[in-house]
């Protein structure tokens, strides 16, 4: 069966407290990727219908920090599946309802694997992009999967066949 990643999609929102933040009155990194990674395991349940597991967590760029007192917006949203494993892409914005200011935060990408009862490792539904956002995320998670795996030592460089695409030129 095939879904479109609307069907997963989760939005959620946090209200930045006192015990969230550091030093400095900002959104500790660590209780933003919790957040994160809460987001992105809700999104892989809905869209697999199993239990699922973080396999990943890679590329968090943090831009601009979130302040005591301002929302966090987490939208976590399905890129591409696999055969057991499903990657999503997460953007985070926060938002001063004082100053009526919504800016970005960071995103990331998380990878998610579907168990079944005994814990292992069980298919799920491909995903069909519809929007240009969509089929750009699609296409590039193949590479990213790749250098995922080649980072984890789980694939050698000379297979990766879609990173290899990427520097080397083909001639006429």
């Amino acid at each position: 069966m095939e879904k479109a990643p609307r069907e997963s999609q989760i939005i959620m929102t946090e209200l930045v407290l006192p015990n969230d933040t550091n030093v400095f009155g900002k959104l500790m990194g660590g209780r933003l990727l919790y957040w994160m990674d809460i987001a992105a395991a809700l999104c892989a349940t809905k869209h697999c219908n199993a239990a699922v597991v973080t396999a990943s967590v890679d590329n968090i760029s943090f831009e601009n920090p979130i302040s005591l007192g301002n929302a966090v917006h987490i939208e976590a949203k399905l890129t591409r599946a696999f055969t057991t494993s499903m990657e999503i892409h997460l953007s985070v914005w926060g938002e001063d309802f004082l100053s009526r200011q919504r800016y970005k935060s960071n995103e990331a990408y998380y990878t998610f694997v579907a168990l079944d009862s005994d814990r292992r490792p069980i298919p799920v539904p491909e995903i069909v992009p519809e929007t240009e956002i969509e089929k750009n995320l699609f296409d590039g998670a193949l590479r990213r999967r790749q250098l995922r795996l080649v980072l984890g030592g789980k694939m050698k460089p000379q297979d990766a066949e879609e990173l290899k695409a990427l520097f080397t030129q083909s001639r006429p």
